[in-house]
């Protein structure tokens, strides 16, 4: 269905209609052509007449094989799609008292999602009257973003959000990095949502 679809997007030959066209490529002398002329130069060469940009005035036309203009198209997609990476965010939630072996097995997963390319949205939440220590909250954030300042660069720094502060790492760029299997954490508090965060809670 998609070749189908590509194949239509462009017009060739006798379905262009326009009474002149512009001809550019590598294979012809560039300028503007009547559409009988351009019709005739592509004969001759037994290549197609194929219609690049229908809305410029005068439409642009290129001669070339129509199934090998295709095939570069195609290939052109792909590659654009393999360059567009998805972003993947993992989250990891702290309590304004976590203690240091919580923290530094929060610590430890964080690293790994960093080394596999993904994004980490660490937040503190404050239930109820614990709101009064955001301070202490901003404080551990920033001691989280040091320790993983080999890791990642700050793309926020903590800022509070309703109930949360939350602080935003990215990956740095650590040169040939061995990319690790996503960790199988087991536990109650183990979340994972369809947008393919992961929440680590207390």
């Amino acid at each position: 269905m998609k070749k189908d679809n590509l194949k239509d997007q462009y017009r060739i030959n006798d379905k262009i209609r326009t009474r002149e066209v512009r001809l550019v490529g590598d294979n012809v002398e560039q300028g503007v052509y009547p559409i009988a002329n351009a019709l005739r130069i592509a004969e001759e060469l037994n290549l197609d007449l194929i219609e690049i940009s229908p809305n410029a005035v005068p439409p642009v036309c290129r001669i070339l094989e129509y199934q090998k203009f295709i095939y570069q198209q195609k290939k052109r997609q792909k590659e654009q799609k393999a360059k567009s990476l998805k972003i993947v965010v993992k989250e990891i939630r702290f309590g304004p008292q976590t203690d240091d072996h919580d923290y530094n097995f929060k610590l430890k997963h964080a690293k790994s999602f960093l080394a596999e390319g993904a994004k980490v949205k660490a937040y503190v939440f404050f239930r109820g009257r614990s709101i009064l220590f955001k301070e202490q909250g901003e404080v551990l954030l920033l001691r989280f973003a040091n320790d993983l300042e080999d890791y990642a660069k700050v793309e926020q720094l903590p800022a509070l959000e309703g109930k949360k502060m939350i602080i935003m790492l990215a990956p740095k760029k650590m040169g040939n990095v061995v990319q690790k299997k996503p960790l199988k954490l087991v536990g109650k508090n183990e979340q994972t949502t369809d947008n393919e965060q992961l929440t680590i809670e207390n």
